[in-house]
């Protein structure tokens, strides 16, 4: 908060305003902060813009569990605009701060059944249902939701996130596979991909695995956790008695320079020093059971 001072003018705050509105940032602490302190006294000077000041303002108090201050924006856009679906919208969000999840509900299907093509209210239906605990459900009606909007990126996630919450992790790799045909250079959708695939066992999906780690690291040779994921695979691929004894060599000679990357990384940051010696020890004493698992799986530094 200190680098938002009481020397910031409104004109100011109303350009910082803008900047998080594009960039899609989420400081609600602050945009609440700076419009009670210096933009709500200036909101005659904004122009039109003052609207999408408001709707800014009002899921910010939301998001911080100020509701006096959302309901002063809801009135104000509510003159304006009374039969606006997107403010309906916003009395939905104050009905979910509020926890009265039935009512948001039938708001938010008044608006699906005025326009079928909004996204939105279809979205939030999922976040109720998810924070009511109601899994099953939210995974039923997202996938509904993808069949309309099967570019929708964020959805994907989402339903992968609800798949391995519910431990179905076949479902939730079909999730990331979709991810990948559509980013196919994000080095994070990779990596998950492959800790899934690593989470489900077997000697093919530690295959995949370990081709999603390389191609992880191809893309981001700094993912730390790819390095310790591609060590891990490869190991267990080497072990595996359906493992030939070519791909055992590939696999042990991958694994080998897998462990020397992370031991450089480590001596990169912080020398060769207790932590060091710490990484070394952790990984001498990783214990093979006779299944071909390792004790400890990867983890992120």
């Amino acid at each position: 908060m200190d680098l938002y001072s009481n020397k910031m003018n409104w004109s100011e705050v109303q350009d910082l305003f803008r900047l998080w509105r594009e960039e899609n940032v989420r400081k609600s602490t602050e945009v609440v902060d700076l419009w009670e302190r210096i933009l709500q006294k200036k909101i005659h000077k904004l122009g039109d813009e003052r609207l999408l000041v408001l709707e800014q303002v009002c899921v910010a108090s939301l998001d911080c569990n100020r509701l006096e201050v959302a309901d002063a924006c809801l009135k104000a856009l509510s003159t304006e605009f009374p039969t606006s679906l997107r403010i309906r919208k916003l009395k939905a969000l104050k009905l979910e701060a509020l926890e009265r999840y039935d009512e948001a509900l039938d708001v938010l299907d008044s608006i699906i059944k005025q326009d079928d093509t909004n996204a939105a209210p279809r979205k939030r239906r999922v976040a109720i249902l998810r924070a009511r605990g109601k899994i099953p459900d939210a995974i039923k009606e997202l996938a509904e939701y993808l069949k309309k909007f099967m570019s929708d990126l964020e959805a994907w996630q989402e339903l992968c996130d609800l798949y391995l919450f519910e431990q179905d992790f076949a479902r939730a790799a079909f999730c990331m596979e979709e991810l990948i045909l559509h980013n196919p250079h994000s080095h994070l959708i990779h990596q998950r991909y492959a800790d899934i695939r690593y989470t489900q066992g077997g000697f093919e999906n530690m295959e995949l695995a370990r081709a999603h780690y390389c191609l992880a690291l191809k893309l981001s040779p700094n993912n730390i956790r790819a390095l310790y994921g591609l060590f891990l695979s490869a190991t267990n691929i080497a072990i595996s008695t359906k493992c030939t004894s070519v791909k055992k060599k590939e696999n042990n000679k991958l694994a080998k320079w897998a462990l020397n990357e992370i031991n450089n990384r480590y001596e990169e940051q912080c020398g060769k020093s207790n932590q060091t010696a710490a990484l070394e020890g952790l990984i001498n004493s990783l214990q093979i059971l006779s299944t071909g698992w390792f004790t400890v799986p990867p983890k992120p530094v």
